[in-house]
């Protein structure tokens, strides 16, 4: 989802500035906030105006931490990221460079290339490109024309059949008028091969073993679209600096079912004083688990120990991760039962979330907070609030509690942002939790609950098509209803109760993991579709914010030559 390194406005401009989001969610238009940003992004508004949404940030990191082979290794990595770029543009929208080139306003071009299609990820998904209309949910995982009904008649009564469709993995087809199943590394070969040839390289420049290992690993993996092995192997991976997460992650992009994974990659570079500092918090997570505030049949699975919890700085972000919204944390692997066997590792992107919190979440918070609860906007409690986030994935259960489904399967195209909201709200348990203990004294609550609330703003902006906006916008009425929050109309800001905020961070961390643990698909739907919808209010209080010129996220600068190293090329 306890604090980076400051860095001053001025650094921030050479280092970095970076925006948050995860992905997108819902599907089928049901139970789904309806668009965000309707008025505060107007649809007359030229590209050069939408442009001005994204603050731009230069992607770079101190080198000289890093061993010669280290520095060349990091030109291949982002080749290999660039080619998980190419693969997701054909799973989003399809090839890119004859759609973009068909575009002959260079503003407009270059936010289609942002949003990697015609659809705008930060405005509900709205058409920006003439003669496109709505962002179908199947993207490129399905064929266009067909209908859940047939997907599920398919594999009804067929166990092998149901597993190789729903996988993560696989890329739905007609093969002589019948749906088939394509495995990755078969649907899109090229770009799947060039990137194991970059990574194999990169291995063999690798000095850390366990670094060595994961790299042949997930070369491996990409071309036989079997990821466990060097999951594993990411996770056993101690002492390495360079580090990269690449091939196909999240399943946000597939709005039909949430099944399909999109490629994408982060190049990364470790920053080993503060990891030293964070290691400590995942260690805690079967005690956390035990506190959960909800009876012992939803809190019943033990999460894995060997967890790991670093910062980082991203240098480079390619494909799902860097469409539209950008992400600040990682937790992965997302495999249930990895998870459950080894736990994931959390990867705190620190130099984004430094600019992120800067850049957005101070501006938005100096208009819409009461003004004596400004001071509790800190920078401390925005790196607490997004790191537990994180680690509170790992809370929770993972299957339903009659054991005969994932909660992924059972909610389907809801899991995603359920599974966002509970890692928000949860992480806000945790920081609670770990506060009482004196185990987080660098973070007060005041702290961590007013700069909770403010981030809830800078996430609702990313629109009805984000896993996190929605989950956002759901917490956000919640709040509303239990009195966590009053605003005042005169000043149009808006004021935290502790003690409320308190009780209703239980009530509603309780009811999240009765969802999840029941499989309640239709509960979701009614949840959402209840919490879910944007007010009038809310609205006119975000009008405000796009007005202020507070960018909604970030675009990159970024690449070898950014970082002032030479090509892969001339690295051989």
């Amino acid at each position: 989802m306890t604090a980076a390194r400051a860095l001053t406005a001025a650094s921030l401009l050479l280092v970095a500035a970076l925006v948050a989001g995860c992905g997108p969610a819902s599907s089928s238009g049901e139970a789904t906030a309806e668009p965000e940003g309707a008025k505060e992004t107007p649809a007359d508004m030229s590209a050069k105006d939408k442009l001005a949404a994204y603050a731009p940030v230069r992607l770079t990191t101190d080198l000289a931490a890093l061993s010669e082979n280290d520095r060349k290794m990091l030109p291949l990595l982002i080749e290999a990221a660039q080619a998980m770029d190419e693969v997701f543009w054909l799973q989003a929208f399809g090839p890119k460079d004859p759609f973009l080139s068909a575009i002959g306003d260079a503003d407009l071009r270059r936010y289609a290339e942002i949003n990697y299609g015609p659809w705008d990820r930060l405005d509900g998904d709205k058409p920006f490109v003439p003669g496109y209309g709505a962002k179908p949910d199947a993207a490129q995982f399905y064929p266009a024309d067909m209908t859940k009904e047939e997907f599920e008649k398919a594999i009804a009564g067929d166990k092998k059949k149901a597993e190789a469709f729903k996988s993560e993995y696989t890329r739905i087809v007609r093969k002589d008028g019948a749906l088939a199943a394509v495995p990755y590394h078969e649907a899109w070969p090229e770009q799947t091969q060039r990137a194991a040839a970059k990574l194999r390289e990169a291995a063999a420049l690798a000095s850390d073993k366990g670094l060595k290992k994961y790299l042949e690993l997930r070369a491996r993996a990409l071309e036989t679209s079997d990821f466990r092995a060097s999951d594993r192997a990411w996770l056993d991976m101690k002492d390495n600096v360079v580090d990269v997460v690449v091939g196909p992650i999240e399943t946000y992009e597939d709005k039909l079912f949430g099944y399909k994974a999109a490629h994408e990659a982060y190049v990364l570079v470790k920053d080993q004083e503060w990891s030293k500092r964070l290691a400590k918090y995942a260690a805690m997570l079967p005690e956390l688990q035990k506190g959960l505030p909800v009876e012992a049949a939803y809190k019943k699975e033990v999460p894995g120990t060997d967890s790991d919890l670093n910062a980082y700085d991203v240098v480079y972000y390619a494909g799902d991760c860097n469409a539209g919204s950008k992400t600040i944390a990682i937790n992965l692997p997302n495999d249930e039962t990895i998870q459950l066997e080894k736990g994931t590792r959390r990867l705190q992107l620190k130099n984004a979330m430094r600019a992120k919190f800067d850049t957005i979440l101070v501006p938005i918070a100096n208009l819409l907070i009461a003004e004596d609860q400004r001071k509790n906007i800190t920078f401390d409690a925005f790196f607490a609030d997004v790191m537990f986030h994180e680690v509170a994935h790992g809370l929770g259960i993972k299957k339903t509690i009659d054991g005969k489904r994932t909660v992924r399967d059972a909610l389907k195209e809801q899991a995603g942002a359920l599974e966002e909201g509970k890692a928000d709200i949860l992480g806000l348990h945790m920081i609670t939790k770990l506060h009482e203990k004196g185990d987080l004294s660098d973070v007060s609550l005041e702290d961590a609950y007013t700069t909770f609330l403010a981030g809830i703003f800078r996430s609702v902006r990313w629109g009805a098509s984000n896993a996190h906006a929605q989950a956002n916008l759901s917490r956000f009425h919640f709040f509303q209803r239990e009195g966590a929050f009053t605003r005042d109309e005169a000043t149009g800001t808006y004021r935290v109760d502790m003690p409320k905020m308190r009780a209703a961070m239980d009530k509603l961390s309780a009811q999240i993991l009765k969802f999840q643990g029941d499989g309640d698909y239709d509960g979701v739907v009614r949840f959402m579709d209840e919490l879910g919808k944007m007010d009038p209010a809310l609205q006119a209080d975000l009008d405000r914010v796009g007005k202020a010129g507070i960018p909604k996220d970030i675009v990159f600068e970024q690449g070898v030559e950014v970082l002032g190293l030479q090509p892969a090329a001339a690295t051989k």
